[in-house]
């Protein structure tokens, strides 16, 4: 607000307005001095308090200009910003909702009352407010910036990407704006928009650590692994106190099978931040591919803090492994299809703890796991649980149970229904040569799916072995190629596992053939559980359960496994599998 050029007042907001905040702060108090009811000027030099950082001073000298005019919404709106400052959040929003109340039509009151509702942690209140500060000024660019923030925040995705974009609108090269909005179309997929939108920010301000830390992870994302280094790297440069681009720049190496390096940089983000989820969980990952089982399971334990995984919340306490002495257990599932399939081995070593064993499952392998040892009853995820005394997530039970990297296995597990295996039985025996079943395709959502999967054309010189007859066990994305194939391969229809349900059928076909060739999917872990001979076609950068250097599986022993020798190389992987696969043939001629 103005003042008359011959009030002192307004000489010294002219001050405070022009920067000139110590000389605006020497004459507010002289004012004061003269004239201590000017309520204008405790609340002036309130705000320069504010500016300052002062906060406590800021909010006993605006309380005193409300004691003398209790009807300016202005002052509670310093007053509650004094009050966040403060971290006293249940005090700011009472006094940013008089604000409200004294000036209804105040867009700068309905935006801070936003603020000190974020603060409070109430998000959804927090943005109705701030879009009634946008109904009466919708050209305020922090007004959008900070409702996309919070609509962000509760996971509103394309409304907080609208949001980014009016406050862009209304300030072009708002920096931060475009670097939010960069991170929130990450977060929906979209990465060639992301990283466009963050190198266009970053070309505003190329000195900014974290703009290359987030232009790194979403180039990481997106399977561009150099530039990805590049970017991160130019972050640790810029700032090398930033946990999080070593952590990053961590993970870009282990992408690029750089597994030394990779540890190094887990091990400098932790030395500046030993509370950095991410890089604990990455170095846990670390030392499990090393076979370093003890430790590794027990750091694998930070994924719950990690953002990436979601901690189930349970009254029940978590099971520490001793004696159940007929306790209840529930063991529910986490991550994917394969992990459940894999780390479902070790209920049976849970049931002779002395308990009954429930298991919680995701819906499409209820009837797979139905009859698996160890398992008293079975729900899937989603529907009502019984009740238990504990619980564990499967994949903490490695680390529960202590197991080491010679006990892994302990005999196949899941089994075939007979009858579909009957069923199956005229069409597959008919079959000449040497059957063999593929999969080429995992989860395309998956994060590494780019370097785990291949196409079917992968298999033409395995399809040239003489004596080999190739099956599909591809279901899903990655089936359509079958129809476009330049070699043969049997196709079992849309049929297989419609009706008998997930894998019941895959696991009955498999029961027929001589040898399953699969990427780094589930089907592996439902071959090698089934006791079939399987061949695994790994990259370079792969799972960490499959350790390094080796080309058998402590997991599975019917297992084998054909690792990319350099990065994206799958040319070699295959020409050693179809050698392998003439040898076998013959031996069966």
């Amino acid at each position: 607000m103005s003042q008359p050029a011959a009030d002192p007042l307004g000489a010294a907001f002219e001050h405070h307005r022009a920067g000139n905040i110590a000389l605006a702060e020497q004459l507010y108090r002289q004012i004061l001095s003269q004239d201590p009811q000017r309520a204008e000027a405790w609340n002036l030099l309130g705000v320069v308090c504010l500016q300052s950082g002062r906060n406590a001073e800021a909010a006993q000298l605006i309380e005193r200009a409300i004691a003398i005019r209790g009807d300016n919404p202005e002052f509670y709106n310093h007053l509650g910003a004094a009050y966040s400052g403060l971290g006293r959040h249940d005090q700011a929003v009472a006094t940013v909702r008089r604000a409200v109340q004294l000036a209804p039509q105040s867009a700068s009151a309905h935006y801070n009352l936003g603020t000190a509702l974020r603060n409070q942690g109430r998000l959804e209140e927090a943005i109705v407010s701030y879009r009634h500060a946008l109904a009466a000024d919708p050209n305020s660019a922090e007004a959008h910036y900070n409702l996309a923030n919070t609509l962000r925040d509760v996971k509103r995705l394309g409304e907080a990407e609208a949001s980014y974009r009016e406050a862009l609108r209304a300030r072009p090269g708002y920096f931060k704006a475009m670097i939010n909005l960069g991170n929130v179309l990450h977060f929906q997929g979209k990465l060639t928009d992301a990283i466009d939108m963050i190198g266009a920010a970053i070309a505003i301000n190329p000195n900014h650590a974290n703009g290359h830390l987030n232009l790194g992870i979403a180039l990481r994302d997106s399977g561009r692994h150099q530039p990805a280094v590049e970017s991160l790297r130019r972050a640790v440069a810029l700032d090398p106190q930033l946990p999080e681009a070593h952590a990053n720049l961590g993970t870009v190496l282990q992408a690029q099978a750089r597994f030394a390096e990779a540890l190094a940089c887990y091990e400098e983000a932790l030395r500046l931040n030993p509370q950095l989820p991410d890089a604990h969980f990455s170095r846990a990952t670390h030392r499990l591919r090393q076979g370093e089982l003890e430790g590794g399971f027990a750091e694998y334990e930070w994924r719950w803090k990690c953002t990436c995984f979601s901690m189930r919340q349970f009254a029940e306490p978590r099971w520490d492994g001793s004696p159940l002495e007929g306790r209840a257990i529930l063991l529910h599932a986490e991550q994917g299809l394969g992990d459940t399939l894999q780390f479902i081995r070790y209920v049976a070593a849970v049931k002779d703890r002395g308990g009954t064993v429930a298991v919680e499952c995701q819906p499409p392998l209820m009837k797979m796991l139905a009859n698996c040892r160890g398992v008293d009853s079975l729900v899937a995820a989603g529907a009502a649980l019984p009740k238990f005394d504990v619980q564990c997530p499967l994949l903490s039970l490695p680390g529960v149970l202590k197991r080491s990297i010679d006990d892994l296995w302990s005999g196949p597990y899941l089994s075939a229904d007979e009858q579909l295996v009957e069923r199956w039985r005229a069409t597959l025996e008919g079959l000449e040569g040497l059957r063999v079943g593929i999969c080429w395709q995992g989860n395309p959502r998956h994060l590494f799916d780019a370097q785990r999967s291949f196409r079917l054309a992968r298999f033409e010189g395995v399809a040239r072995t003489p004596g080999v007859r190739l099956i599909s066990l591809q279901k899903g994305p990655g089936a359509e190629q079958i129809a476009a194939s330049r070699f043969e391969v049997v196709d079992l229809g849309p049929q297989l596992d419609e009706a008998a349900g997930a894998l019941m059928d895959t696991a009955a076909v498999m029961k027929h053939l001589h040898l399953v060739i699969t990427s780094d999917t589930s089907l592996a872990h439902l071959a090698g559980a089934l006791g079939v001979r399987v061949w695994v076609a790994l990259s370079a950068h792969c799972d960490w359960r499959w350790f390094l250097d080796r080309d058998d599986s402590p997991w599975y022993p019917t297992m084998r496994l054909f690792r990319q020798r350099q990065l994206d190389d799958w040319n070699d992987v295959f020409e050693r599998i179809a050698a392998e696969l003439a040898v076998l043939a013959a031996r069966r001629v």
